[in-house]
This record gives C-alpha cells, sequence and structure tokens, in this order.
C-alpha cells in the first residue's frame, strides 16, 4: 500500500481528526492514488478495522465515534470532487428513528459506520411518522430502510412502517433493517424485517449481505 493511503488509513484508525484534512487534500493533490483507491483502500478499509475492533471490544462507542468522525471529514473533502456516478456507491440506504422516539445518538452512530463502508446514507432524523417514512422510500427508492428505536414502547411503529411498505406495493423494492437497544432478532422476524442490527458493525454487515443479496 502507498504510504499516503497508509498514513490515511492510521489516522481514521486512531480518531486523530485534526489531521485527516491535510492528509486528504495532499493524497489528492500528489495524484498517485485514485480518489476511489482513498476511499476504498484507506477510509472503508479502515472502518472495517474500526469495526472489527469494536466487536471484538477492544475499542467502545466513543472511538469508533471519533474515528467515524475522522472519516467523514476526509470523505466531506473527496465528495465534491468525485464525477456524477464515478464513485460507486454500494448501495443507498434511509435510516431514520420511529416516530415518538427521539434517540440519535446509536442511529448516527450506525449512519456514520455505513457512510465509513462506502453506502449512501439518506438520515431522516428522529420522531419519523410511517406516513413520511413512506413517502421518503418511494423518492429516494432506497435499496435499505434502517428504522432505530430505543423505548419499548416505539417498537410496534416498526411494525406499522413494513405494514404501511406492504399496502403500498412497495415491500419487494426495499430492505428493512431494524436496531435499537429493546430490539432483537426474534422481533425482527416477527415483524418481517430482513435484518437485525445489534450494533453498528453488525448493522454494516447486514447491509453488505442483504445488498450482495445472499
Amino acid at each position: 500500500m502507498h504510504s499516503d493511503l497508509r498514513q490515511i488509513k492510521d489516522v481514521i484508525i486512531g480518531g486523530r481528526h485534526k489531521e485527516i484534512e491535510d492528509l486528504v487534500r495532499g493524497a489528492i493533490k500528489k495524484k498517485d492514488e485514485s480518489l476511489d483507491s482513498i476511499i476504498n483502500e484507506a477510509m472503508i478499509a479502515a472502518m472495517d478495522i474500526v469495526g472489527q475492533k469494536f466487536a471484538d471490544s477492544e475499542i467502545f462507542v466513543p472511538e469508533m465515534l471519533v474515528s467515524a468522525m475522522t472519516m467523514k471529514k476526509g470523505l466531506d473533502i473527496i465528495k465534491p470532487l468525485l464525477q456524477g456516478d464515478a464513485s460507486e456507491t454500494k448501495g443507498t440506504i434511509i435510516m431514520c428513528t420511529v416516530k415518538g422516539d427521539m434517540h440519535d445518538i446509536g442511529k448516527n452512530l450506525v449512519t456514520m459506520m455505513l457512510e465509513g463502508a462506502g453506502f449512501n446514507v439518506v438520515d431522516l432524523g428522529v420522531d419519523m411518522s410511517v406516513e413520511k417514512v413512506i413517502q421518503q422510500v418511494e423518492e429516494a427508492k432506497p435499496d435499505i430502510l434502517g428504522l432505530s428505536a430505543l423505548l419499548t414502547t416505539t417498537m410496534p411503529e416498526m411494525k406499522k412502517v413494513i405494514e404501511a411498505l406492504e399496502e403500498k406495493g412497495l415491500r419487494n423494492t426495499v430492505k428493512v433493517i431494524i436496531g435499537g437497544a429493546p430490539v432483537d432478532s426474534a422481533f425482527a422476524e416477527k415483524i418481517g424485517a430482513d435484518g437485525y442490527g445489534a450494533d453498528a458493525t453488525e448493522a454494516v454487515r447486514q447491509a453488505r449481505r442483504l445488498i450482495a443479496g445472499t
């Protein structure tokens, strides 16, 4: 691996967010590496390692957030330079917290990790009604819809969204992943979701699995 890519990768893994912008600008200026290489071989590869460290309990949520923020700062510099579809997105994902639930820390972390894995993420925010979610699915035509809940009282909203997708004839067009502290794989299966992300790393794994169609 070229030293520029290795440095970018190391800085993201270490969460050294003050260094990332200069490094990325430097790598772009040198033109030694394509923008896709910087994204895939340095940034996405770094976040994969961060995700694995988190899964192995070597690091925890604060460190993961700082790494994700570092990656995002680097990505923000590259995004305006990408020509149309020159950068191959891994797929589009809509993320939101369901109606009645204002919690967004977990959702934001998942969003950053998904962006770090190369997905195009549309974050709708919190307290999203079923109608608004359906409208966004119709407009954005995402590959995946990610629903988050932190309260047991808002979990039924997830089922309502899936039922509404079915009523509108949209259920076959989008895969649904759910997550949040009170949610588990049994609940995901019960309401007919396609996947369950126990944490941000697992959410990325599920997204990759569903996009690949395996």
